[in-house]
């Protein structure tokens, strides 16, 4: 699997010469499997970009989004492929017990919002509920599972033959305690992270940030990392960058993060 970041930033976009090395795009992450098979995780305003980099010949393309609050969907409808007649394209998202995905993506799409509505898109559109069984898309096998986060919500895991990644993008494993639970299937989020080569998780906040913001929905750094070694990545990408922490803030949130470490490598979550 190859994967690219296209929008590594938590919240709401924050372009600016602050914020030039890590990105100000909202989450949207590339997923390009060894058939040529593309996923996108969640459509935030870095989609826009990708969508021009999209092949015309593709016959497929599935987005996976892993919640629906506004900084995961601002730039779906800026994203190329849907305005294609005839393009084949997918959009999963997490069940919910009040409204389908058809009712939730059309509040989006419709105006005053967005000026096109869903149903006027000339794509060939299918939407889906993530299943709660794992299933496969062209040699991909893909996983969901509710996490902690305000609003029906799923981390996802992706594996190709024996290559594996995790995406927790918006995620509170911890949800205010002092430490993760020592028996791992007691953890939010740690089914879908268990092993994987590459986990992509949420880093939003300092530990001090983090204390005056329990129950929002997000990690700190630390705890970021406490998860990560918990489940057993091989490695950490930070995510969901805060949209108030310029580059240097998160290069020192890096270093906190590898301070913390002893058994994951951390990565800089850079678009």
């Amino acid at each position: 699997m190859k994967i690219t970041l296209w929008g590594t930033r938590g919240s709401v976009a924050s372009p600016g010469p602050e914020t030039t090395r890590y990105g100000g795009n909202t989450a949207c992450v590339e997923v390009r499997g060894g058939r040529g098979t593309l996923l996108v995780l969640d459509g935030g305003t870095g989609i826009r970009r990708l969508g021009g980099t999209v092949e015309p010949a593709i016959p497929r393309v599935d987005i996976f989004l892993s919640h629906l609050h506004m900084d995961h969907l601002q730039g779906l409808g800026f994203f190329g492929p849907l305005y294609r007649p005839g393009q084949e394209v997918h959009i999963w998202g997490p069940p919910s017990p009040n409204f389908d995905l058809l009712s939730r993506l059309s509040r989006y799409f419709s105006p005053p919002l967005f000026p096109v509505r869903l149903r006027e898109l000339p794509c060939r559109l299918t939407l889906h509920d993530v299943p709660a069984e794992p299933f496969e898309i062209a040699g991909l096998e893909i996983r969901a599972d509710f996490i902690c986060h305000p609003g029906p919500t799923v981390g996802y895991r992706i594996t190709e033959n024996s290559a594996s990644i995790a995406y927790l993008p918006d995620h509170e494993p911890g949800l205010g305690a002092a430490k993760l639970p020592a028996d791992g299937t007691w953890i939010s989020g740690y089914e879908v992270s268990a092993g994987v080569d590459l986990l992509i998780h949420d880093a939003q906040y300092t530990e001090e940030e983090y204390a005056d913001r329990v129950g929002w929905g997000h990690s700190s750094v630390q705890r970021a990392v406490e998860f990560a070694d918990a489940a057993g990545a091989r490695r950490l990408v930070t995510f969901h960058h805060d949209p108030s922490h310029n580059d240097a803030a998160c290069d020192a949130l890096i270093e906190t993060a590898r301070r913390a470490s002893t058994k994951v490598l951390v990565l800089p979550g850079l678009e």
